[in-house]
């Protein structure tokens, strides 16, 4: 995910006098938006809320929510994984998307309604969401965890600053004290990798995989997100063309140093028709050197919706599962 989005300028020119006093109950929370480094424990308030520490400085959020929203599908995941009530309508990202991820929990998304906002920030449909809390995991954002506590209590972090994902879900599960809901899955998300691990080793199977994408005329193949971390858990052996900080850059003509790679996995956004997952290579059936790739000729290539790489429980868990099946069909 790139964090130069595309910014509103300004939070509702105009507001009705119910929206005004939205906002004035609001920012009556009590949510303190100043820096200060690090996330610590909770403290338990007699008004039914919570004080808690964020990268962001202090912050009062209900102690049982409601009506939460997930500024990002990613934030949207872990508050359905933590078991937390969702508002009526929650955020999806507009580049390919018409509604929610199809490998997020549809149950406990049932009669919820999809609004765009990203990678244009819509604050007036949040607004009209009435949270009681919003989760913000695109704290990289000044303006954005400036403004949403305007709206409700707000808990920011940055998701993609680089760490591991499940560091910020951690702190995200006590911040809201839901530390064993977030165990539960990493439990199972644990089982799974043990069985598909045991699996692979069974039958004799380990290739050289990696994350190998698209685009510009360019191959770019990097550790980006989800993917490397499912290998890691799986110990399966990563091409060292991903070594670099931001991965290996290659363009047409310099395919061959993709020979090493068994397996490709490659990302893309649904076909905003009809859903499908396209092939993203499309470009390159004509070319020689790409055709002549191991992985090309043994049609080794697995694509993946794009939303599972940026780190999220269900996307996470389902990446797995698309590893899964394309090493033990």
């Amino acid at each position: 995910m790139t964090t130069r989005t595309t910014r509103r300028s300004t939070l509702l020119a105009t507001a009705s006098a119910a929206t005004l006093a939205l906002l004035l109950g609001a920012c009556a929370s009590g949510t303190d938006t100043g820096d200060s480094g690090g996330t610590s424990g909770a403290d338990t308030n007699d008004a039914g809320t919570r004080t808690v520490q964020s990268a962001f400085g202090e912050t009062t959020i209900p102690a049982d929510p409601q009506a939460a929203l997930g500024v990002y599908t990613t934030d949207l995941d872990m508050l359905i994984t933590l078991g937390i009530p969702l508002a009526g309508s929650q955020p999806i990202r507009s580049q390919g998307y018409t509604t929610f991820p199809s490998f997020f929990d549809q149950d406990a998304l049932a009669g919820i309604k999809s609004f765009e906002n990203f990678p244009e920030y819509n604050y007036e449909e949040i607004l009209a969401a009435q949270p009681d809390v919003i989760l913000n995991g695109l704290g990289y954002d000044d303006e954005l965890v400036t403004k949403l506590p305007d709206i409700a209590p707000t808990y920011s972090f940055n998701g993609f600053d680089g760490r591991d994902w499940r560091e910020s879900f951690a702190e995200v599960a006590e911040a809201f004290d839901r530390v064993e809901e977030h165990d539960a899955w990493t439990a199972r998300y644990q089982a799974k990798v043990d069985d598909v691990k045991a699996r692979l080793a069974e039958a004799g199977i380990d290739p050289v995989v990696a994350p190998v994408g698209y685009g510009d005329g360019e191959i770019i193949v990097s550790c980006y997100g989800t993917p490397c971390l499912v290998f890691k858990d799986l110990g399966l052996k990563i091409s060292p063309l991903v070594e670099p900080e931001e991965g290996t850059t290659l363009g047409t003509e310099q395919l061959e140093q993709l020979a090493g790679i068994d397996w490709a996995f490659t990302s893309t956004a649904p076909d905003e028709k009809t859903g499908e997952l396209d092939d993203p290579f499309a470009e390159l059936a004509g070319n020689g050197l790409w055709a002549a790739l191991p992985f090309v000729t043994n049609q080794n290539v697995a694509v993946h919706d794009l939303e599972m790489v940026y780190g999220s429980p269900s996307g996470q868990y389902a990446f797995l599962e698309v590893v899964e099946k394309a090493l033990l069909p």
